[in-house]
């Protein structure tokens, strides 16, 4: 029997929140650039806690995935595509691997011609899991 659990509402919610915040960088894209690069060179409290909380909820989501493998919801494998993307990227920003430091210089290159369709589409993608833990959290309260 497939059981949707308390915080998993709460998991889309939020990572929708924090891919929402890139709309700042289709409107700002210097002082969006500039503050997340400072971010990740910096490593200050702030990382820390936003890598720790972004980690403990793919974590949380992958686990779930798996304690459930015989009766998932479809929208479960984003636990495992969006949460494993999220943990190596984690990762490897952890490990100081240098090709990816070299890729997320090259994303915050605010002359790139592709910085609306980068930035666009993680807006576009935090907008719709949103959406999808306010549709979770509404049949959540419905089913208590």
């Amino acid at each position: 029997m497939r059981k949707l659990y308390c915080f998993e509402p709460w998991i889309f919610i939020l990572f929708g929140l924090f891919h929402l915040h890139r709309i700042w960088g289709l409107i700002d894209r210097n002082s969006y650039a500039l503050f997340w690069i400072e971010v990740l060179e910096e490593r200050g409290i702030f990382y820390y806690l936003l890598m720790g909380i972004l980690a403990v909820l793919c974590m949380l989501g992958i686990i779930t995935f798996f304690r459930n493998m015989r009766c998932n919801y479809l929208w479960r494998w984003i636990y495992i595509f969006g949460g494993g993307y999220v943990l190596f990227d984690l990762f490897a920003i952890a490990m100081g691997l240098q090709f990816w430091h070299d890729w997320l210089m090259a994303m915050f290159d605010v002359t790139s011609p592709y910085w609306n369709l980068l930035w666009g589409g993680f807006a576009v993608m935090g907008g719709a899991v949103f959406v999808l833990g306010c549709v979770l959290l509404k049949n959540k309260i419905r089913h208590i």
